[in-house]
This record gives C-alpha cells, structure tokens and sequence, in this order.
C-alpha cells in the first residue's frame, strides 16, 4: 500500500498485521480520489475527516494532494499504531482521535471531506453519518465517501447521493451533506 499522488506519492504506508483491518486497496483509493477530484477541483486548504481510518491512507492522500487538515479516528490499537507510524513517516499534521466512531464527540471544526470505511456487514455507515451530523462534523455541502460491501444498502437520511460505484467486492458510495 502506498501513497497514490501528491507530494508524498510513491511513499509506503505501513499496515497492521492480521485480517482486523481492511485497508483500501490502491486502485479503488485512486478511483476514489478521482471521483472527489472531478466535484472538487483540488484539496486545497480543505479539511477532512477519515473516520474507522485504519492505517490513515484516505486521510493521508488528502493530505498528500494538498488538504489544510486532516483528522483520524481509529479506535483498534493496531490499526491505531500503523496510522501513528505512518503519520510520523510522512510528518504529517494530523489530529489522531483514539475512540470509536460511535461515541465521537463534537467536532472543533467542520470538515469539507469525509471518508467512512466502516468494516463491511455490521451496519456501522448510516450511525456514523447520523453522528457526524449530530455533532457538527460537516461544513455545508460537504462530500462523504462511504465504503461498503457490494450486497450493502446504506440509508443517509440528511445526504444527497451523487453516485454509486462498484469496484471487486467494495461499492464506493458519493454522498453531499445536504443541511448546514
């Protein structure tokens, strides 16, 4: 795994051991980012949340292709000492919040960005949406990339979907936060 684009392409990112995470595979993070490339035009000075983050590499692409600022939630401790690690390898300015989603509290800012990639068939994606509303995670038409599997059915009450798109067995879900 590695960073795709940006000032630190090429770079390796480190992953925990074991089946417990599920890291993004390569060329669905880069169908991803060119999809939210074509809506955003760049990363510029945005901020963005990358939530059950894992090793980081959503949040850590961002960053890469030039976002402001960018927070982590992870709350298994391996998972937690590859984000770590590989926010450290990059010196990145990061802020890593060890907890689980479902108990995020409120946010300090609002992000333009937001990755969910929940692990697959535990119905993680639409409470996770819900609380970044609640808790004022979102900045006003922000774009959310929510991964599941390809049988998954999300329900976003608060969001517009923009697109759907499948890749092997993951389905890439293009969400804009709708209230503000």
């Amino acid at each position: 795994m590695r960073i795709i684009a940006g000032r630190w392409r090429g770079r390796p990112l480190a992953s925990p051991a074991g089946a417990a995470t599920r890291p993004t595979a390569d060329r669905v993070r880069e169908a991803l980012f060119s999809m939210l490339a074509s809506r955003l035009g760049s990363f510029e000075d945005l901020a963005v949340v990358d939530l059950f983050a894992g090793t980081g590499a959503l949040g850590l692409e961002a960053l890469s292709r030039g976002a402001a600022q960018a927070s982590f939630v992870e709350s298994d401790r391996a998972a937690l000492d590859a984000l770590r690690a590989n926010v450290t390898k990059l010196g990145a300015e990061a802020n890593v919040i060890a907890q689980r989603v479902e108990t995020l509290g409120s946010a300090t800012r609002q992000h333009h960005v937001a990755f969910l990639d929940p692990p697959y068939g535990k119905d993680l994606a639409a409470p996770a949406l819900a609380r970044l509303i609640e808790r004022g995670w979102l900045a006003p038409g922000a774009i959310v990339s929510v991964e599941t599997s390809r049988d998954e059915t999300l329900d976003a009450p608060g969001y517009e979907l923009d697109t759907t798109r499948d890749h092997g067995k993951a389905r890439l879900h293009l969400l804009r936060y709708v209230g503000g």
